[in-house]
């Protein structure tokens, strides 16, 4: 099975303008499926922005609302899966959702960030209460997953136990917490045998200051590509065949002993 090249997009668009994100995602997707991606995964509210306070509920859409019919145009015309982060309104609530959109425009998935980060998300938003979601693209078992989440270790490894290959973190990780982006989400790619995309926002939204640094970090541990601290567009590959090597030299599912970790629940 051939590897599946991944995009990952750090930008934080334009805060509050949806057009504008939307018409950055296309930007973007023509040069993501120039280098030959068949995948492109954005930041967490990448759609509206992130610090945009009061207009959470003047912006959230339904997963299946206006601007998801433009992602998957835009998927669609393109050939490319994308992922995107955005607010979910279903209802009276409101979920910090990403959604991942097919090659032919189909939607695939949908999740919402079941961990929320400090007073601004626990505001605006409702906390998801499922823990996998995922879907498969080209022969490749996807995960989907937002910022804080990556940070609990039972997160990562029930998508590890489900079979999840390569998990996207949809991210707005914020200074001082580089450290998750250097040091956790590559220890996070090694303990669990899969890869990780973690895609983050760059720049000062608010009170916010992004520090980027997005990675695809591999099961051997290794950080196949990084990005510095602006605005990149990134291009790494999920290769099956290094996946499957790693996974039978480093057994730690197999390994495993449940009966003794009953206290973590």
């Amino acid at each position: 099975m051939p590897p599946l090249r991944t995009a990952l997009l750090q930008s934080s668009g334009h805060p509050g303008a949806v057009a504008a994100n939307l018409d950055a995602l296309e930007t973007a997707a023509a040069r993501a499926a120039a280098a030959g991606a068949g995948l492109l995964v954005c930041p967490e509210l990448f759609l509206t922005g992130y610090a945009i306070g009061d207009a959470v509920p003047r912006l959230a859409e339904p997963a299946d609302g206006p601007a998801a019919e433009a992602v998957a145009a835009i998927a669609l015309r393109h050939a490319l899966a994308v992922v995107y982060g955005y607010p979910e309104r279903a209802g009276e609530r409101i979920f910090n959702a990403a959604q991942l959109i097919g090659p032919d425009g189909a939607r695939l998935a949908n999740y919402r960030k079941t961990h929320l980060f400090g007073c601004f998300e626990h505001e605006w938003f409702t906390p998801g209460e499922q823990a996998v979601v995922q879907a498969e693209l080209a022969g490749v078992r996807i995960g989907l997953m937002i910022c804080y989440d990556v940070e609990f270790p039972e997160n990562v490894r029930a998508h590890a136990l489900a079979g999840t290959d390569l998990l996207l973190v949809p991210t707005a990780q914020m200074h001082p917490f580089q450290f998750v982006a250097e040091s956790v989400v590559p220890v996070r790619a090694f303990e669990n045998q899969m890869y990780v995309a973690y895609v983050n926002r760059t720049g000062t939204e608010g009170e916010f200051e992004f520090v980027g640094l997005s990675c695809l970090a591999a099961p051997d541990g290794a950080t196949r590509v990084r990005a510095g601290r602006g605005a990149e567009l990134l291009v790494g590959d999920v290769d099956p065949v290094l996946l499957s090597a790693s996974r039978a030299a480093n057994p730690y599912l197999r390994d495993r002993r449940p009966g003794l970790y009953g206290s973590l629940v």
